[in-house]
Formats: structure tokens, sequence, C-alpha cells
């Protein structure tokens, strides 16, 4: 199995957090929302099989090795959602048991570049949501752990834009 394309081989730990509604208010979109990170991840697999049965079998493992990053993304994230005192049920804002997320959220194109780019679109997105977390979080050790994954989502973002670049060509 490939390795996550990530910065780090290890993210901050989630030891010594304690129950804070408001930082798991704060996160909670990134975990299972439309935007979130179990998005990502089917969205990553979809589009690794497509560009795998296709022949592309370099971006095809470029696109799995983010949707393995996402993974532990979504690790985390589920670790910290705990950690701040509710169960990480798959919904935008846990621990309400609504708003279920939905594989309806997932980009079902069948063009390789409009794959790419709904991926582009889609870390940009991730960018942002986690940008505007760290401005609103307190807690320091969570503004450190979702760092980690904003870097890794910067990372992702350039390796989509050569992906295009290079289909383009």
């Amino acid at each position: 199995m490939p390795k996550p394309l990530t910065l780090h081989s290890e993210f901050p730990t989630t030891e010594g957090l304690c129950r804070d509604a408001y930082s798991l208010a704060v996160i909670s979109p990134a975990y299972a929302s439309s935007t979130g990170e179990l998005n990502a991840i089917l969205q990553y697999f979809y589009h690794f099989f497509n560009f795998d049965k296709q022949g592309y079998k370099e971006y095809a493992s470029t696109l799995e090795s983010i949707a393995i990053a996402e993974m532990l993304h979504l690790e985390i994230l589920g670790k910290m959602i705990i950690a701040l005192g509710a169960q990480p049920v798959y919904c935008q804002n846990p621990p309400t048991a609504y708003n279920f997320y939905s594989a309806k959220y997932v980009t079902y194109s069948r063009n390789l570049v409009n794959m790419i780019e709904d991926d582009i679109l889609g870390e940009k997105r991730a960018i942002s949501l986690y940008q505007k977390m760290l401005c609103r979080l307190k807690n320091e050790q969570i503004k450190k752990i979702i760092t980690y994954i904003l870097e890794d989502e910067k990372l992702h973002l350039e390796k989509l834009k050569e992906i295009l670049c290079e289909l383009k060509r």
C-alpha cells in the first residue's frame, strides 16, 4: 500500500485534551460534512479507481496516497472529537445525530481533467475551512494538530495542480 502524502510522520497527540464544546463545534465540520475528510477519502478513491483503470498509474498512485493521508486526518479528528466529549458520528456536527454524511457529496465526474479540477476545488475548500478554524480556535494543542492537517492539504493542492498541468499538455 502506498505511503500517505503527508509532510509529517506523526501528528501531535490528543493526550490531555478534555471536554470542550467550543473546540468541538469548530472542528466538527472537517470530519464528515460535504467538505470534510470522509468525503475527501471517498472522492479520492473514486478518482483513483478511474485513473488506474485508464492506465494513469502514477497519477492513480498519487491520488491513493492523498486518500490515505485524508484517512489519517479523519482518524486524528475522530480522536479529537472523542477527547472533546462527543462520539465521532458521521454527521456535520457531532454529538448531534442528525445531518448525517451522504456520499451524494462526492463528485462523480467521468472526465479525468474534471476529476482533478474537482479535487483541486475540494482542497481549496479544505484549506479555507482549516484556516478559518485556526482563527477561531483557542486551544493551542488543537491548533497545532489543525496546522499539521492544513500543511498536508496545501501539499495535496500543489500535487493536484501539477497533475492538472500535465494532463492538459
